[in-house]
């Protein structure tokens, strides 16, 4: 199967990249978004809450995972044809590459025309900090973290577990990440209900998120004067200061390549909230930074996969050498 997954993958990478997200299609994360409401309708409520949260997680992931693999047992039953057909349109449908580009570029061509309040609009689209109020270099700042902080958690990571366990692998994860993005939340309605989720997501995106920041500093381009050492030393230190244990990989990394400074100051539903800064200002945030940090998803994006398939080609091998297949 490891062969199967591999290829998967990468055509699933290729329709991500061609086709996208068909507006007219319901996205299967939809499904998965129904399922958590109506579970926590039901379940967010009393005591026990903590264990709630669990049953929540297991039974939503359980659910996915028994879908999933009905639908492929059924299509390879069928023809091996369907059966990779279907898994890579799935695997496809879990990566987010094309639609995060679009939802940038949604924010940088009314920055170019210098329609701020559009802008603004569509970066609330995306962001969950007000916005109504920012003006272009944090308009610009909001783009980039959420470009950076999703080249991992919509596009790396989703790979890392396609190319391990194929569909099922890559429709898990986007379960728990489902999860963690609805129920995952620092207070008093889903502190508890939702713990448990938010730490399985933190689990599972550890290793893609690392790896995907290390490519970045590796292998984007550098706008800064600073060798790779003092660079990487730069981004190990920062990527410790996010609150959250692995989104500050990837914005660190950004941060470091760009030249730029981010986090600091935000606001949500009125209340201002600060956050500590990642990088140095060498130059300040400008419309352009977006188009570079759509460049460096694109980089990490393929320099993940291509190493990636190229480890798990010689493991094939070399496990297939040993007999062990």
């Amino acid at each position: 199967m490891a062969l199967i997954f591999i290829a998967a993958s990468l055509v699933g990478l290729l329709l991500d990249a061609i086709i996208g997200d068909p507006p007219k299609l319901p996205h299967p994360v939809r499904f998965i978004g129904n399922l958590i409401a109506w579970l926590t309708k039901r379940l967010n409520h009393g005591n026990h809450r903590r264990l709630k949260g669990v049953v929540l997680t297991v039974v939503t992931v359980g659910v996915t995972v028994l879908v999933v693999s009905s639908i492929l047992w059924l299509a390879y039953r069928v023809h091996i044809a369907l059966g990779f057909t279907i898994e890579a349109l799935l695997i496809g449908a879990a990566l987010a590459k094309t639609s995060l580009r679009q939802a940038a570029m949604a924010v940088y061509t009314p920055l170019v025309a210098g329609d701020l309040q559009e802008a603004r609009t569509k970066l609330s689209w995306i962001v969950g900090r007000d916005t109504m109020h920012l003006q272009e270099p944090d308009i610009v700042r909001g783009v980039v973290e959420t470009v950076s902080e999703n080249t991992s958690d919509g596009v790396t990571a989703p790979l890392f577990y396609a190319l391990l366990f194929g569909a099922v692998g890559v429709w898990a994860y986007k379960a728990i990440n489902t999860l963690d993005s609805m129920v995952g939340y620092q207070n008093d309605k889903y502190r508890d209900f939702g713990r448990f989720s938010a730490k399985l997501d933190d689990v599972v995106n550890y290793v893609p998120s690392r790896i995907t920041g290390f490519l970045i500093v590796l292998f984007t381009h550098n706008a800064t004067p600073h060798s790779l050492g003092k660079r990487m030393r730069r981004f190990l230190r920062d990527a410790k200061v996010h609150p959250s244990p692995n989104s500050g990989y990837l914005e660190a990394a950004t941060a470091v390549q760009l030249g730029v400074q981010l986090g600091g100051y935000n606001q949500y539903e009125g209340v201002v909230s600060y956050r500590q800064v990642m990088g140095e200002p060498l130059v300040s945030l400008t419309r352009a930074h977006i188009r570079q940090t759509i460049a460096q998803m694109h980089v990490a994006t393929y320099s993940f996969t291509i190493i990636g398939v190229a480890l798990l080609l010689l493991l094939h091998y070399f496990w297939e050498g040993l007999g062990w297949n």
